[in-house]
């Protein structure tokens, strides 16, 4: 989970609107933003749609699942976007090495993806106030709840490294090299390559890259997620503080580079790792806090799924799921 100090861790309008009057009825209203702002609000979900950190995923046939921060990771349900049921843990037992990193033991943030004809599950085990952390990873084959298997730790870090493991997403390449961001607070957002074969890191290639940080002021920056679209990959992440209900100053932001690896730098030119980042959702009205952001490609376009505080009901977290727009080379969520 994105914990903040607490764990300092395109298509054309045309083609756009043909997109939009195909949707059933249900689908369009989930998609259309409730206010006419800066930033739009979270379009229409029902149900069971209390959630932290969420990482959806639309199967073949078209049913939707989320995976979510609590317990030994929540699962969600949905088969048209907008109605979501709870469903159980993703592990019908927790892995006993989760108590090397947290007493509790509870996962994190998790990043679910489908790859190589199977299901695969990043996910972060830590503690408020500690950067003794791991990435773990499950692997599925139907992607359903009790059905993953624990495959153990992927990267790990203690009190003497200057990064957070938690907060992994897996980006797979056109050339089909995958890579894993991951990072909370400290130095910031890295990047190490994973190996297709295993989904831990390569062995060829040991490096740690830096993609985000923010050397002056607040350290806050964590919950990476990387797209490419148009020949750029674009590195959103979520700035500021989370777990603080209406309190909360989560963000956001984004950059963009020609390498996997960065460079990464925002519409003004601004590198990433100083401090840089172009705004996509901030907090507007009773939308307090968005963040802990996921990026799904869906039928009808590219979607931001995330959670946010909300004014209206004491700040509950819940689930906001909005389409992006991709025609001016940058995200804008609509």
């Amino acid at each position: 989970m994105s914990r903040s100090p607490r764990s300092p861790r395109s298509p054309r309008t045309l083609r756009r609107r043909t997109a939009l009057l195909a949707l059933p009825a249900a689908a369009l209203l989930a998609l259309i933003p409730g206010t006419a702002s800066a930033y739009p609000n979270p379009g229409r979900v029902t149900g069971d749609i209390v959630t932290h950190d969420p990482s959806m995923i639309r199967t073949s046939s078209g049913q939707y699942l989320l995976y979510a921060t609590g317990g030994g990771i929540a699962n969600k349900t949905s088969g048209d976007r907008t109605a979501f049921r709870n469903g159980s843990d993703a592990f019908s037992s927790r892995p006993g090495w989760w108590r090397n990193y947290s007493s509790v033991p509870e996962a994190w943030a998790p990043d679910i993806s489908y790859h190589g004809g199977k299901y695969l599950m990043y996910y972060s085990v830590s503690k408020f106030g500690s950067n003794t952390s791991a990435i773990g990873l499950a692997t599925s084959s139907t992607g359903r709840p009790g059905s993953w298997t624990d495959q153990g730790t992927v990267y790990t870090s203690n009190s003497g490294s200057d990064f957070n493991a938690i907060d992994p997403n897996l980006f797979v390449d056109d050339d089909g090299k995958w890579w894993l961001s991951f990072g909370s607070w400290w130095t910031g957002i890295k990047m190490i390559q994973i190996n297709p074969s295993t989904g831990k890191q390569l062995g060829s290639n040991t490096a740690r890259y830096s993609l985000a940080s923010r050397p002056t002021g607040t350290k806050a920056v964590e919950a990476p997620f990387i797209v490419k679209r148009g020949g750029y990959y674009y590195l959103f992440a979520s700035y500021d503080t989370c777990c603080s209900g209406t309190s909360s100053t989560y963000k956001v932001k984004v950059g963009r580079a020609s390498s996997v690896t960065g460079p990464y730098r925002d519409k003004n030119g601004v590198d990433l790792m100083r401090n840089g980042g172009t705004p996509v959702l901030e907090s507007h009205g009773n939308v307090i806090g968005p963040g802990g952001q996921s990026i799904l490609k869906d039928t009808d376009g590219d979607l931001i799924v995330y959670h946010y505080y909300d004014g209206n009901a004491n700040g509950t977290p819940k689930l906001g799921v909005n389409l992006l727009n991709w025609s001016s080379g940058w995200p804008v969520a609509y």
